[in-house]
């Protein structure tokens, strides 16, 4: 078979794949999007092109006194802002003194980051909850914010630490020459270089409080308390709820703070490529 022959087989399955791929992913998105603009509210009657689209689902959801999506909003914004930001922070310093320092169980303390990210999050609810509860943060955000603070630190110290690896330390050296301290080194070397890592840090821990239903469903019981994921879920959950339409409004309007922040993160993720790859 020619070479050329070949490349042209070839790239025709990376289409046909990408194609595929297209249509798994966006078909639901689709599906969701025609959903939230057809009228009534049974899912049965969905159609993919509505003949009557309308917005009256969106309106529902910020005008109608017995909707606290608003506040299940408000709710959300908060646990993910606060989550991205303490991520960002906490792991920053746990990754630079794991790939800095040299002390005691530094890498029996690696070793452990690796075997807690081997267990499903399912196993420490029970302990999680009680032990929030013993120390009055049951049916709290704050509580919240902190589990997933606490849970993210393995996975993320894993991925920055790796990254910090990569940063000459030839660099820290020059640095304490200088007459730089730790912080110094830390705070005007390791984390403008560290940009993109950490932009993808902040991204993923932004997005979790809005994706995850399980831990909100055990931590949190009163509804102006709820997350998004957990406050939409009350529309369908009932055996004879057919809020389909509205919870699809809903479902789509979680995408707009998660394609702003991927907005703005981008910026800064391809600035720092730039950056690092025009400094020796």
């Amino acid at each position: 078979m020619k070479a050329k022959t070949k490349s042209k087989i070839e790239v025709t399955f990376i289409y046909l794949f990408f194609l595929v791929m297209f249509i798994v992913i966006g078909y639901p998105l689709v599906w969701t999007i025609a959903m939230s603009l057809n009228p009534g509210s049974n899912m049965l009657v969905t159609q993919l092109i509505p003949e009557n689209p309308t917005l009256e689902h969106y309106k529902w959801l910020f005008t109608d006194p017995n909707s606290d999506y608003v506040t299940w909003y408000k709710n959300s914004l908060g646990v993910a802002i606060a989550n991205a930001l303490g991520s960002v922070v906490l792991t920053s310093f746990v990754a630079y003194a794991f790939s800095r320092y040299k002390f005691v169980g530094r890498k029996y303390g690696l070793y452990m980051f690796l075997l807690l990210q081997m267990f499903p999050v399912l196993m420490g609810m029970v302990a999680l909850y009680i032990l929030l509860t013993t120390v009055g943060l049951s049916d709290s955000l704050i509580g919240l914010t902190i589990i997933y603070l606490g849970g993210q630190i393995p996975f993320n110290a894993w991925l920055v630490k790796g990254y910090f690896d990569t940063i000459p330390k030839e660099l820290d050296e020059a640095a304490k020459i200088d007459g730089a301290g730790h912080l110094r080194i830390f705070w005007t070397i390791m984390l403008p270089l560290a940009k993109p890592i950490l932009a993808v840090v902040a991204l993923f821990n932004f997005m979790a409080p809005f994706m995850d239903f399980l831990l909100p469903r055990i931590v949190l019981t009163s509804p102006e308390k709820y997350t998004l994921a957990l406050g939409l879920y009350n529309f369908i959950n009932d055996q004879f709820s057919t809020n389909f339409t509205v919870f699809a409004a809903g479902a789509i309007l979680i995408a707009l703070p998660i394609a702003l922040v991927f907005l703005i993160l981008q910026r800064y993720l391809i600035g720092g490529l730039t950056a690092g790859a025009t400094k020796g």
